[in-house]
Order: C-alpha cells, then structure tokens, then sequence
C-alpha cells in the first residue's frame, strides 16, 4: 500500500492534476516486485535447475571458504611478524622468514581461490540462467492459445528477461553471501580471541548500525520498489509506442504521446533518484562508523601499547580486522534486497513453467499420415473460450475429401473458432471434431499440424530469408518446390524484384514488404507444406481485388486432390465453393452451392444481394481498371472477432 502511495505520488504533477495514461498496457497490471527474503517452495523449485551443478557449486563454496580463510588469516601472519619477527638475533630473522612464507602462501591461495570462485560462480550462474530460460520458452511453446489469449506479450518479456535477471543477480551473490557469513563471524571471533576487551570496544559501535538499519530498510525497500515499478510503467509506454508508431504517425499525436511518456519517464526519474539517494546513505554511515571505530581502536588500543598491556601485532591485526569488518555488513545488506527481487521473481518464473498445457497428446496418439483421406467433419460441437458462454451450440457439418467448402457468417458466428478446432488449437466442449476420420484428440498434435496449413488474415513474416519463410513448416522442401509455389501464387515476380531474390532477408514481421506481398508468402509457405487440408482464414483480405482474381484462379489448380476450408467476408470470392456453409450465432443456418443459396433466398442470398449483386458483371480484363473502386466496395469491415485463432 505504502509502495502504491508512492507511486502515486510520483505521478501526480506539481498542479495537482495526475496525468493522462498514455497506453493501456502491461505497465497498468502492478505485480508484486518484493517477495518474503526466503520462500522455501521458491527456492526448492530453483534448486531444480541448479541440482546437475550441484558438484561445481560445492566447488565454488570451498573455494569461497578458502578465499575467506586467508583473508582472516593474513593480519594474524602479519601480527606474528610484527611481535616476533622485529627484534634481533637469528630467532626473529628465522620467524620473519617464516612470517614471508606463510604470507606468500596465503596471497597465492588467496589468488587462486578469488579466480576458481568468480569463474565457477559466473559460469554456473549463466548455465543456470540458461536452463531456465530454454524451460520457459519451451513450455511457452505447448501452451493452450486460450492461455495467450489472456496473456499480455509484455508481461511474458519481463518474466523471460527482466525476472530472469533478477535471478543472475542472486546465484552469483548468493554463493558469496556464504563467504561475508563466514567472514563476519570469523573477525568477531579473532577480535575477542585477540583481545576481549578491545574486541567488546569495537562491537560496541554495532548498535548504532543497527538503529540505523531499522529506519532505512523499510523506506529503501519502499524506495526500489517505487523504482521498479515506475520502470515498468515507463518501459511499457515505451514499447506500446513503438508497437504503434504507424498509427501514432499516421493520427499526428507524436507530440501528445510524448507528452503522456515524458509524464512517466519523469516519474521514473524521480523514483529512481529517490531509491539511489536510500542506496547511497549507508555507505557514508558505514564508513564513519568504520571511521570511529578506528579512532577508538588508536586512541585505547594506543594507550593499552604504551602501558605495554597490549603487543603491537595485536593492534594491528585489529586495524586489519575493523577495515574488513564493515564489509560483509555492507555486501549482506544489500544481498537482502536481491533475496527479496529474487524470491519475487521466483514466484513468478514458476507461474509461468506452472501454466497447465491444456491441450496434450493422449498417451496413446496415433499418427495421422500422409496417406488419409482429408476429411473433416464437426460432430454435435458446442464450443466457447467460456464455457458458459457457447459460441458454437451443437454444430455438425461435414466436408469431404478434396472438397473444397466455404464458411460465411456475420461477425462472431464462429467460423474461425471452428478453424481453430479442426487444428485442435482448442478442445471443444462437447462433441468432436474429426479429421481423416479420427477425433483430433485422438492424434498427435504434430501430425495434424503437418496435414493442416494455415492462411490467416494476417500474415506473419520470420527473421530470415524469403526462402527460408517459405519453407518454415517444410524444412527440408527444394529451392524448386519453393520457386514453383511462389510461381502459383503469382508471388515469384515480385519476389525476384528483391534485392537478393529469394536470399533476401526480411525484417522483423516482413516489415520491408507490402502486407500484400507477405500474405503471397504465405500462400506460398501453405502451398509448400503440401498438406492435404489447406484452411485460408480470411486469407485474401489484404489483397487487391486484381490480385486476388489471379490468385483464385491458381487456387482452382492447387486444391485439386486437397481439402480446401475456406473463411471469406468478399462472398464474390468463394463462388465456386463446391459448397458453401452459412452461420449465424454459432448455429448452422443453411448450406449449398452458390447457386442453390441464391435460389433459397436466405441469410447468404441478402448477404450477397446487399453486397456484391452489382459486381457480377465486372470483366476479369476490367478488373485491374475497376479494383480501386470496387476494392473499397468489397471490403467490408473486418472481422476482429474473427482472425487469428478466436472469433
């Protein structure tokens, strides 16, 4: 609450108005940044991954051990060098030696146990790191759409980077932290061995720190807290800019949305200061104790010399001692911190490898090979994202081997939710849905997808080569067979334009071609899947009308011997469907050729009527004169319920 108080104040502006949110994304979702110092279930799951370096770890550990053990151990030699290596005579000659031997051993143990610690630790950390990273993108990759549906793309990014971060941060300390354990303990011990009295003088100076401590820990915590979090604020305003710069450009708000991220970027400031300024105000505390301590250790211990109630090796191992004995207080101070972040980003690590994969193979799927019919059919099938909220009520068609058969409807009827199903990126709720005459939950998910290939409205470019994008769900298809598909698609010209033809890289998303050009690619990609089921969900939308007159007719050619399922809103473009299939309210209404539909004078009939009637005339040579006109008549609003995988 205290966290979320500041925060707020860091937003309000010096009037008194908050300012505007600029986007609503991530950054308005406030996830806890702070966690318990230790949670055990966070830290066992972590221990998971860190279990095969468990033998370098406890490497890293004796190697800390000795690394402290000569760091307590070099002022005791330098003590006995000074008591009984100073005098004369070939006694103190052979302790000096003795005094030079023991404190050139213990620099190159020092050595060597400082190296064996930073290198095991660091690359035992990464190995770590690496491990959780690949076990979350591969659980990403199995997880339920219905899961992506719900989840914010920025928020994933954050577990996967910054969380993971956050866990860098704490194996490479946390081993450490064992060593300034030690290390404390070690010089209190030595101090009061050394000398009792002196060794109470100097811990007296504890207290303070502790008082000090009290008061700072609660505001610092609140302090990074509000950092962190108006960080997020910050950087998820960034990315939503950047995400929607065409539009931002496009409506002439640059000057409005970077006033509402200057609003957050200042904030960001503010908080980040106010968190360095609780950062910084106990190193100077510590060291004025570290200071004081010193003075009394000079000032007593000077007077205890001189009365000779105390050897002059005892008080310089004191100094020593005092000079190392506020930095494993500094080092665990700051590691309470990077516990709380990392038990925090722990918990939120382990959500995201805890997402249940809804959609899995049974134990006993089968293969669904190349040599089945193609069929599909939807049996009694009620399906919804929820379940209480049915969008497909009892739906049962069937489409027959190489048939091709078109699903039409107004918006939210369901035609793309069907797509999904037949894919089986969802389980319907009741009924089945069957391909090459199997129920889909009775087949590997691998193999459907290899027999299924998919068009979607909007199309999605990989970094890499056109050819490469080709053939992204056939690795192993020719240059030829890539060449001839483009060829079909009518996308070969266009693409042997390109600087490095085929060998030309794409951009993020295809970026560099027109949203035309990449949905040819795509039917490109489809074509060279060679499956036998090809779903085209609203496929030619992005298309101009010309274009899309050249590509129908390739289609009549490469759906022979195919199953085709076509999703169209341009009803002029699924004509020649061997049969069409009208939806309304997730409910079967009618179906039939084009043809019979007119002639029936239902839902498809006015559909058409309103929509395309006066189109029909237009010749195919007119076509490329008449597209501008009529490719604004044609396009209807798109369907935002239904692309992708949800309608």
């Amino acid at each position: 609450m205290a966290a979320e108080q500041e925060t707020e104040r860091n937003d309000v502006r010096e009037d008194g108005r908050r300012p505007p949110r600029a986007v609503v994304g991530s950054h308005r979702i406030e996830e806890e940044m702070f966690g318990r110092v230790f949670d055990r279930r966070i830290v066992r799951r972590i221990w998971a991954f860190v279990r095969p370096y468990r033998l370098k770890l406890a490497l890293a550990v004796a190697a800390v051990l000795l690394f402290t053990g000569t760091q307590l151990a070099i002022p005791l030699i330098i003590r006995h060098a000074i008591d009984t290596g100073l005098g004369e005579g070939a006694e103190a000659r052979s302790a000096l030696n003795l005094s030079m031997l023991a404190f050139a051993i213990a620099i190159a143990l020092n050595f060597a146990a400082s190296w064996v610690q930073e290198s095991i630790v660091g690359k035992t950390a990464e190995n770590v790191l690496f491990d959780i990273r690949t076990a979350m993108f591969g659980h990403l990759q199995r997880v339920s759409l219905s899961f992506m549906d719900k989840t914010e793309v920025g928020r994933l990014m954050s577990r996967l980077q910054g969380d993971v971060n956050a866990m860098q941060e704490f194996l490479e300390t946390s081993v450490l932290s064992v060593g300034d354990i030690v290390l404390l303990f070690g010089i209190v011990f030595l101090m009061l061995w050394l000398n009792v009295e002196l060794g109470l003088l100097t811990l007296a100076v504890l207290p303070v720190l502790f008082v000090v401590r009290i008061f700072w820990l609660p505001r610092a915590r609140l302090a990074f807290m509000a950092a962190h979090e108006s960080n997020s604020v910050a950087n998820g305003a960034l990315a939503e800019a950047i995400h929607g710069v065409r539009t931002v450009q496009s409506m002439g708000r640059q000057q409005v949305n970077f006033a509402l991220y200057d609003d957050k970027a200042s904030a960001n400031l503010r908080a980040h200061r106010k968190a360095a300024k609780y950062a910084q105000v106990m190193v100077p505390i510590v060291d004025s104790l570290t200071g004081i301590a010193m003075a009394v250790l000079v000032v007593v211990g000077g007077a205890m010399v001189l009365d000779q109630r105390l050897d002059v090796g005892v008080m310089v191992a004191f100094l020593f001692y005092i000079q190392r004995f506020f930095d494993p207080i500094r080092s665990l101070t700051m590691q309470y911190s990077v516990m709380q972040r990392a038990m925090a980003s722990g918990q939120r690590l382990t959500e995201v490898l805890d997402v249940p994969v809804d959609i899995t193979d049974a134990p006993d799927a089968i293969e669904l090979g190349p040599d089945m019919d193609g069929s599909v059919e939807f049996r009694d099938v009620t399906f919804g994202y929820n379940p209480a909220q049915p969008i497909l009520k009892n739906l049962s068609f069937r489409v027959n081997p190489g048939e091709t058969v078109a699903l039409i409807g107004p918006t939210g009827s369901g035609k793309s939710s069907a797509m999904a199903l037949a894919h089986r990126f969802y389980d319907v709720q009741q009924g089945q849905v069957l391909v090459g005459g199997h129920d889909v939950r009775a087949l590997t998910q691998a193999s459907l997808g290899r027999q299924i290939a998919m068009v979607l409205q909007e199309p999605f470019l990989f970094t890499g080569t056109v050819l490469e994008n080709i053939r992204f769900n056939k690795a192993d298809a020719s240059r030829e067979d890539v060449v001839a598909a483009a060829i079909a698609v009518g996308a070969h010209d266009f693409i042997m334009a390109l600087p490095q033809g085929y060998e030309t890289m794409m951009g993020e998303r295809g970026g560099s071609l027109s949203l035309g050009q990449r949905q040819l690619v795509s039917f490109a990609r489809a074509l060279v899947a060679d499956a036998k089921i090809l779903v085209l969900d609203e496929a030619t939308a992005s298309i101009d009308s010309y274009t899309e007159m050249l590509i129908q007719k390739a289609l009549q050619t490469l759906l022979q011997g195919r199953t085709g399922l076509v999703i169209a809103h341009r009803l002029a473009t699924i004509r020649d469907a061997d049969r069409i299939i009208v939806l309304a309210n997730g409910e079967l209404i009618e179906q039939g050729s084009h043809q019979e539909l007119i002639k029936s004078g239902g839902l498809y009939s006015s559909l058409y009527s309103m929509s395309y009637a006066s189109f029909d005339d237009i010749p195919l040579a007119g076509a490329a004169a008449a597209a501008p006109q009529t490719a604004q008549a044609n396009a209807e609003e798109p369907d935002k319920n239904d692309t992708g995988s949800r309608t």
